[in-house]
């Protein structure tokens, strides 16, 4: 479907916005509902699903920070909350020194995984629920709004 150029300027703003509030209000729901169950913080629940997710269950620190869009001082000390709670530990690169990993712990694992299910159960309710088969179409197309915007 090719844009109406005609559309309203308001229009716009407001469907934007529309984007934007959807997202915030859907975001905190879910992340009130992982600390009440689990205890994870929002940086720490992301940073345990990006390495379960990753081979070996481990990420190089510089990367990981970059993709949970933390500084590299507040990533480690989200780092280092995750290490005191044996849920990562960081593991050096046998290939360069200058890399560290970081990597679950069989704990952080358990958690990951524990974490990974719940979120899902609570996307099912609170994102599948209400939108049903337009859900699918929602990924599809925040998946192209990040492609053509990150390109440029």
């Amino acid at each position: 479907m090719i844009p109406d150029p005609k559309t309203d300027d308001d229009e716009i703003v407001t469907w934007w916005g529309l984007v934007i509030e959807g997202y915030l209000a859907t975001q905190d729901r879910l992340m009130g509902e992982i600390a009440d169950r689990l205890g994870l913080a929002p940086a720490s629940f992301d940073i345990l699903l990006r390495l379960v997710r990753s081979p070996d269950h481990r990420m190089p620190m510089t990367k990981l920070a970059t993709e949970a869009a933390l500084s590299s001082g507040g990533f480690t000390k989200v780092a280092d909350r995750l290490v005191a709670a044996d849920l990562i530990c960081r593991v050096p690169s046998p290939d360069d020194r200058r890399v560290t990993f970081a990597a679950l712990t069989d704990h952080g694992l358990d958690m990951a995984k524990k974490a990974r299910a719940a979120a899902a159960e609570i996307l099912r309710r609170i994102v599948l629920t209400p939108l049903g088969d337009d859900a699918a179409a929602l990924a599809e197309a925040m998946r192209t709004l990040r492609a053509f915007n990150a390109e440029r």
